[in-house]
């Protein structure tokens, strides 16, 4: 009796021990936080910095002087020279010649122009950089939030993985002291060898199963690592506590979606574009007034004629106007297109907004049955939890056979595993809707 003890008490305090470190990282490994991964994502993820590019170059765009409103300068110089045989006949009837005679030609100088009106579309192109530096911020806002979505979702699922591999651990530890149970059983003949022979083999599968998702495991975190835009191969632990925000409000969710999903505030800001591409195209319709003056110098030399050297400087000014009268009808049918282009801008609003509103649905929908399923399953799990703890008392002790207690064993883990996925699906739909609504926070 007191062997059995014994055995009862050290298979007990190896399994409450290994529970009770379940959820704690592993000796030597650093812990990688979700906000510490989300920072690092931030700086060095390759999708964002790219849009953080894009968004840079739209606002490097956003001058007067791409709109058109500002002057052009130029400097312009000519020197043209010339060695000719000429021959020339006046009108008194004298006749010149002269082989290799030399021309020279220089000008130079500085000519500004300046549009003053174009009927007013060098504005509309204003408003329309200003619009594509917001197009920039919004799709790089939008570039932030999936990256963001993808960390996060990643995390947790490392984080459910590992909890696993944490319990699979604590089985093997559980399946090694039945062993030993089972072999002391068979030493004094209580029992056949045929239970130490299955015990192994139960072992032999807890083992593998734990290879497996030991590589599981390791291939997230280097999944992880690639989003991280980091070396691979840098080992890390995660912080196994999940905290779901159990408080979310779908009216409130849908007033956000509505002014913040960047998808639909993309396309409403395509529909103001387009607006403006009507604008400019309908500034076609006016005349477009430019001013020109310039300061410039000229020089010539001529080896045969009137004037054989002459030198010239001054200011040159005037204005140029023109104006489109017929075109082949293109002019009423570019504003027939772009006034096209806004009602499907319209339309794709409407529509995206619908689509918005399904998936805020739907996701919240999924978002309450999996908090419902994370409650269920957690009672499931203390319930499979108990009914171990008497099953391997019961198994000590040599009151139930080693298949009934593999059967306990493996309810256990299996409650185990679907309290966890209930746990990373309640995280990944409390994500989806903070995604849907532009603002996801950590």
């Amino acid at each position: 009796m007191r062997l059995k003890h014994n055995v009862m008490s050290r298979v007990l305090f190896l399994f409450f021990l290994s529970f009770g470190v379940w959820g704690t990282t592993a000796w030597g490994q650093d812990i990688l936080r979700v906000r510490e991964a989300v920072d690092i994502a931030l700086e060095n993820n390759y999708d964002i910095r790219l849009s953080k590019n894009t968004q840079r170059i739209a606002k490097e765009n956003n001058t007067y002087g791409t709109a058109g409103l500002l002057p052009t300068v130029t400097g312009n110089l000519t020197q043209s020279n010339s060695i000719q045989n000429s021959n020339q006949v006046q009108n008194n009837g004298i006749e010149r010649s002269l082989d290799n005679a030399r021309n020279n030609n220089l000008t130079y100088g500085v000519n500004i122009g300046w549009t003053i009106f174009d009927g007013l579309g060098m504005f509309a192109r204003l408003d329309r950089l200003q619009e594509l530096e917001k197009q920039g911020e919004l799709e790089m806002k939008r570039a932030v939030l999936t990256t963001v979505g993808d960390v996060i979702t990643l995390y947790y699922t490392i984080v459910e993985q590992q909890n696993m591999l944490s319990a699979l651990d604590s089985n093997i530890h559980i399946s090694n002291e039945r062993l030993r149970t089972a072999q002391n059983r068979f030493s004094i003949g209580k029992a056949a060898k045929l239970e130490v022979l299955n015990v192994q083999v139960n072992l032999n599968e807890d083992v593998s199963m734990r290879l497996r998702q030991a590589e599981t495991v390791k291939n997230l975190k280097t999944s992880l690592n690639g989003l991280l835009a980091r070396e691979l191969d840098i080992d890390f632990a995660v912080d196994t506590l999940v905290s779901i925000d159990g408080a979310l409000v779908y009216a409130d969710l849908l007033d956000q979606a509505d002014r913040f999903n960047p998808d639909l505030q993309l396309i409403i800001l395509n529909k103001r574009l387009a607006e403006l591409d009507l604008k400019n195209i309908k500034a076609a319709r006016y005349p477009v007034i430019r001013l020109n003056t310039g300061y410039n110098f000229s020089q010539s030399e001529s080896s045969l004629g009137f004037v054989a050297q002459s030198n010239s400087r001054g200011f040159n000014y005037g204005v140029t106007a023109a104006v489109n009268i017929f075109d082949g009808f293109n002019q009423r049918r570019n504003e027939r297109i772009a006034k096209i282009e806004i009602e499907n801008a319209g339309l794709r609003i409407e529509q995206q907004r619908l689509l918005v509103q399904t998936n805020l649905r739907t996701a919240y929908e999924t978002y309450l049955t999996n908090l419902e399923l994370v409650k269920l399953e957690k009672k499931n799990e203390d319930i499979a939890r108990q009914n171990l703890n008497i099953t391997l008392a019961k198994y000590t002790i040599g009151s139930i056979s080693a298949v009934e207690f593999r059967d306990a064993q493996e309810n256990f883990i299996a409650a185990l595993s679907r309290f966890n996925t209930a746990q990373l699906q309640a995280k990944l739909s409390e994500i989806q809707l903070k995604e849907l609504i532009g603002q996801i926070d950590i």
